[in-house]
């Protein structure tokens, strides 16, 4: 549950939102922080959408849209469409702006757009955001990936894994088209740490066998091939690959292990780094899947919960929302 306490100086209104956010499905028992709304009612609630388009009620808009799951705004923005024949997202960007607006339009994406758009986000402009590519890339399953690379082509008309290419170079490119089409090969344990320890005893280590062995195996074998590995060298493997590797590669194939070892805890790293409203996309794209565990995992990482911390994330918001949403705070409260 993400709590965000809207003041609309155009109305005079308070508003607590109780967000919603997006990625799977979600059922009870799952270790996402997401309920659908037990009383959901579609044509009411378009209704209501309806009125507060016209009226420009900002506060009913939201409260609607943030305390339904992503299952259910696809569900709304169907229904909408189809007794107005008009975009629901389209109508909010009339009522709402900056940062505000671009948050429920993220939230009214289904979930493997949203990923398809963080990517193409990522990509655009001047530089590349190494970081959020390795993210996704390294956090969603081969066949979400081939599921979103689908979605992406949809979207945006070009082809995922050629971006990638564009965007990147070298070695480092290597380890992103490998990440792309992960496989699940069968390996013997021992065969793989042989062969990666051997590759730290070179004078220069080839990083062809990390690539191909970290990109084709499942988890669980990966996670305790890696622990023999930092066994038998007696090193951390982010200490070898500081030694070992550089450059965008380095950064690579730590956050690929991280990700093997403890996907948690590199994402509640992730979230503690973050300094910008960017952090709202992370949460946004877990909230129906894992929050919960990243929510633990942050909490023992930092001493703090999520619901109080990230003081400058407090301040970007307070100064620079637009005009109707100026006094704004954030808190997050993942969980009940």
């Amino acid at each position: 549950l993400l709590i965000f306490n809207f003041r609309s100086y155009k109305n005079n209104v308070t508003v607590n939102v109780f967000v919603f956010a997006v990625f799977q499905e979600m059922s009870w028992g799952t270790l996402g922080t997401i309920r659908p709304y037990s009383n959901f009612q579609p044509d009411r609630d378009v209704k209501e959408l309806q009125i507060a388009l016209e009226k420009k009620d900002a506060g009913t808009l939201l409260r609607i849209l943030t305390n339904r799951n992503n299952a259910q705004r696809q569900v709304l923005a169907k229904t909408f469409e189809e007794l107005t024949q008009k975009e629901l997202g389209a109508g909010v960007k009339k009522v709402l702006s900056g940062d505000v607006a671009d948050l429920l339009l993220e939230m009214l994406m289904p979930p493997m757009h949203y990923e398809a758009f963080r990517l193409e986000d990522a990509m655009a402009g001047l530089g590349t955001d190494e970081e959020t590519l390795l993210e996704i890339l390294c956090t969603r399953t081969g066949p979400q990936l081939r599921q979103i690379s689908q979605v992406y082509k949809q979207m945006f008309k070009k082809d995922l894994e050629k971006e990638l290419k564009t965007e990147t170079s070298g070695d480092f490119a290597k380890l992103v088209i490998a990440l792309f089409n992960k496989t699940d090969v069968a390996g013997l344990v021992h065969k793989d740490v042989q062969t990666l320890v051997e590759t730290l005893k070179e004078k220069k280590c080839d990083m062809a066998p990390w690539i191909y062995i970290m990109t084709s195996r499942d988890t669980e074998h990966l996670r305790n091939v890696l622990d023999a590995v930092e066994f038998e060298t007696g090193l951390f493997l982010e200490e070898a690959f500081e030694k070992r590797f550089s450059g965008d590669l380095r950064l690579g194939l730590k956050v690929l292990v991280q990700c093997i070892q403890n996907p948690d805890l590199y994402l509640a790293n992730r979230i503690n780094a973050m300094k910008t409203p960017q952090t709202h996309r992370v949460m946004v794209s877990h909230c129906e899947e894992d929050l919960l565990c990243i929510r633990a995992a942050f909490l023992k990482l930092t001493g703090t919960s999520l619901y109080t911390t990230d003081a400058d994330l407090l301040f970007y918001y307070k100064t620079y929302f637009d005009q109707h949403f100026q006094n704004i705070t954030l808190k997050c409260y993942i969980g009940h």
